[in-house]
């Protein structure tokens, strides 16, 4: 019986500069993504540009394409994990889904709250309507939802704080913020548009894989402003 002829070996090619200085981390199974602001994850159905026109750019000799783990929102800048093997996708679907991975957000808000620290302990729900499409509401039948917050620094206005969610709804942290009277500087949804966007962040990531993954992204170019004038020192933390 003749054997089966190997499969031939993909060849390992660097991604585009552009794209190759977005990655965080890179490992066999796992990596992360630094995600622009503005950029979608997902192809929505009219079309767009999208996380998936980089996965052939990011498959560097794997036989599948890498694939994202997890949601981030399309004007949400910061940490992205992919799976690089079907292995990897299904542990990280695990972390993901068991609440096991932990996010840590920066964001600048208007306003802010007298408090250094507290938590935010309020259901969501989806509503939608023909005149302002769907968007997502505090309302005591929506599913569970908390996020931990810490003050980091106060200036013109604005405060900069650290979101710690600990359930994974959708706009979560916009809409907590948002109903506490502080949105989230740039958010067109539940704030006030800014010409420089959405001050949101996914600044670091930790998930309990073996090794464990742990990333931190950059601040981007239009958060530093406002975060300077909160007391952010680029050279302490970049």
């Amino acid at each position: 019986m003749r054997g089966r002829l190997p499969r031939p070996a993909v060849p390992r090619q660097a991604p585009p500069p552009a794209i190759a200085a977005r990655i965080l981390l890179l490992r066999d199974d796992v990596l992360v993504l630094d995600k622009p602001a503005g950029l979608a994850v997902h192809r929505g159905p009219r079309g767009g540009a999208s996380v998936e026109d980089w996965l052939e750019a990011l498959r560097m000799g794997k036989r599948h394409l890498p694939q994202p783990a997890h949601r981030l929102d399309t004007d949400t800048a910061g940490c992205l994990v992919l799976g690089r093997t079907k292995p990897a996708l299904a542990a990280l679907g695990h972390v993901f889904a068991e609440g096991q991975a932990e996010k840590t957000y920066w964001a600048v808000l208007r306003g802010g709250p007298a408090a250094e620290d507290g938590v935010i302990d309020a259901p969501l729900r989806k509503v939608s309507s023909a005149a302002r499409g769907w968007r997502m509401e505090v309302h005591p039948a929506g599913q569970a939802a908390a996020t931990r917050w810490r003050v980091l620094g106060r200036g013109n206005g604005l405060v900069w704080m650290e979101l710690r969610p600990q359930t994974g709804r959708t706009h979560q942290l916009r809409v907590h913020c948002a109903a506490q009277g502080w949105p989230i500087l740039g958010d067109p949804l539940y704030g006030q548009a800014a010409p420089r966007g959405l001050h949101l962040l996914a600044r670091a990531i930790s998930l309990p894989l073996d090794p464990p993954v742990v990333a931190t992204a950059p601040v981007p170019p239009h958060m530093a402003e406002a975060l300077r004038a909160c007391g952010w020192d680029a050279a302490a933390a970049p």
